[in-house]
């Protein structure tokens, strides 16, 4: 794919960039669940700091921190965002009166923003294995599999003529979500020709407690409840055996990688070159915030894997991490990059990308890139970033602080 970078005078292009996977009311969490703390911290314990911002958030906060969170991302040369959305009801746990009030209201943010969207509406029932949800978790859940399923059809058809919105599914994972569910999710997908996504082996106790429900791993379970397949997307895929590889490849499926939340998380890394020999589709998403740069969630991926095996050239190269970024990105949410009138234009005379050659743009840009560098965005011909500046980001910002200050 190194054709899809090119010089265009001072600028270097490439086309829009999707970010697969994203929890946009995350942001707020940045800077503010780091902290060294006097006991070791873990997943689960961030995950409990993120229940708390969970259940405080009202429609109004949600726009806020979304909208700010996407307006970064443009900055940061994103034209795409699948956004994994399971902050459903009100603080109590019950329906609101418009039940897709707050999928309507991210919605609503990414485009104001100026990007497009694929709102990826997540079911989820439970604690774990026996156990209902509890606190924060009533607000993601539905007593019944056919209310959520009736929420995707309700919001596949209002936005079913929009030229930037998509609507996708996504069974949040094996641990939350019980097999005749995750069923009739693929069935629904697969009937709609919808995406498909799934938290999938991000936690290695979620490994564990799959095996102890139903004496099968996380992959091979969504196997045999036919989930897998070229519309499927494994988000993280951290904790796999090599016959769990084997079928996401041989399905064609995405393998969605967020470096920066999973190094931020503790979680673990993914083999990421094995996946890759499979045959599994490679995407990346920022996921919780933690860092707004695509550039470095793609050049993550091989970094990483370099410090894991000790070697150099060991996952993937420039032009399948731009491949990632882009074509497959898009594709993992229902887009097509070449109906897309999307671009990314870089300024060529930033210091990251000073000396760069024209036969190794797309390494340029991969290794070296960062957002400082991205000078001109367009989503659907229309300009969303010009001159590194967007027109709502101080209002955007204003909002977000206040959103901050408001929530505590």
């Amino acid at each position: 794919m190194t054709d899809a970078v090119v010089r265009e005078g001072d600028a270097i292009v490439l086309p829009g960039i999707a970010t697969a996977h994203s929890h946009a009311f995350q942001r707020a969490l940045r800077g503010r669940t780091q902290r060294h703390a006097a006991a070791p911290g873990s997943f689960w314990s961030w995950r409990g700091l993120m229940y708390e911002l969970a259940g405080r958030i009202d429609a109004e906060a949600l726009y806020d921190l979304s909208h700010f969170a996407f307006v970064e991302l443009a900055l940061a040369g994103v034209t795409t965002v699948g956004e994994f959305h399971y902050l459903h009801h009100d603080r109590g746990g019950a329906p609101f009166a418009d039940r897709t009030l707050l999928a309507d209201t991210v919605i609503r943010a990414a485009l104001d923003a100026g990007l497009r969207i694929t709102l990826l509406r997540v079911v989820y029932e439970r604690a774990g294995m026996g156990s209902p949800p509890e606190g924060a978790q009533r607000r993601f859940s539905d007593a019944r599999i056919d209310d959520a399923l009736a929420d995707v059809e309700t919001l596949r058809a209002r936005y079913d003529a929009h030229p930037r919105v998509r609507i996708g599914l996504a069974p949040h994972s094996v641990r939350a979500v019980t097999p005749a569910s995750i069923r009739a999710c693929a069935d629904l997908a697969r009937a709609r020709a919808l995406p498909l996504h799934a938290h999938v082996s991000e936690q290695l106790r979620e490994v564990r407690e799959c095996l102890a429900e139903h004496g099968r791993r996380p992959v091979e379970l969504l196997a045999d409840l036919g989930a897998l397949g070229p519309a499927f997307s494994a988000v993280h895929a951290t904790h796999l055996s090599a016959g769990e590889t084997a079928l996401l490849g041989t399905a064609r499926s995405f393998a969605c990688i967020c470096r920066t939340t999973e190094r931020d998380l503790g979680d673990g890394a993914p083999d990421v070159a094995a996946l890759l020999a499979a045959g599994a589709r490679l995407t990346t998403g920022v996921d919780s915030h933690a860092s707004s740069c695509p550039f470095e969630e793609a050049r993550a991926i091989e970094l990483d894997e370099r410090t894991r095996k000790e070697g150099r050239h060991v996952a993937a190269a420039a032009p399948a991490l731009l491949e990632a970024l882009t074509t497959e990105a898009h594709a993992s949410l229902g887009w097509s990059l070449a109906d897309c009138d999307d671009s990314v234009a870089l300024d060529a005379a930033d210091p990251a990308l000073a000396g760069a050659r024209d036969p190794l743009l797309a390494d340029a840009v991969i290794f070296g890139a960062g957002p400082r560098a991205v000078r001109d965005v367009t989503v659907a011909g229309a300009p969303v970033v010009r001159a590194g500046h967007h027109a709502s980001y101080d209002a955007a910002r204003a909002r977000f602080e206040r959103a901050l200050d408001q929530l505590g």
